[in-house]
């Protein structure tokens, strides 16, 4: 018998009408729901990866919540998830039960430069096809859908300059280096 959990809501979609690059998660971790932020997870390489793709334009510090949000926003990335809600026991997306998708239909609508969907891990590019599905694109729709190698503590296969480079060449091929 499989253990029933409480059901949890993620968090409300990161986004601008000049959003070029939409990162999508699965779904938050535990200290992401606790701190009501995106990548909260202190050993999340989320922000650093950011950070390292960037210099030129310094990330507000960790105690800056809404100073990172603008300065995302302001360089054309969207942040949010692939379900609105599940049931989860922890913060493995293993663990994920009982998903909910997110409104992709209604995103997609606010996001008219929109060039890419860039998955941040296995889980969230599982759902790819449907995500683009959701949100009206056909399947030779100019939006490109990324895999990307997660940030997660939880992805020690890759080096964090391995990840980097994954990351820079999806950005510098939607614009956004």
């Amino acid at each position: 018998m499989v253990a029933s959990y409480p059901l949890l809501h993620g968090l409300p979609a990161l986004v601008a009408p000049h959003t070029r690059v939409l990162i999508l998660g699965s779904f938050p971790g535990v200290a992401s729901l606790r701190a009501q932020q995106y990548y909260g997870h202190p050993q999340n390489q989320f922000w650093r990866l950011l950070a390292a793709l960037w210099p030129q334009n310094p990330m507000p510090g960790p105690e800056d919540y809404a100073g990172r949000c603008a300065w995302v926003l302001a360089r054309g990335l969207g942040v949010w998830d692939v379900y609105m809600a599940c049931e989860r026991e922890g913060s493995l997306d293993t663990s994920i039960r009982h998903a909910q998708l997110n409104d992709f239909a209604g995103l997609h609508a606010r996001l008219p430069w929109l060039v890419a969907i860039a998955h941040n891990g296995g889980e969230s590019h599982s759902r790819a096809r449907l995500v683009r599905e959701r949100m009206g694109l056909a399947e030779d729709a100019p939006i490109t859908s990324l895999r990307l190698p997660s940030t997660s503590p939880a992805n020690a296969s890759w080096s964090f300059a391995r990840k980097c480079e994954a990351w820079r060449e999806a950005f510098s091929t939607s614009g956004l280096l």
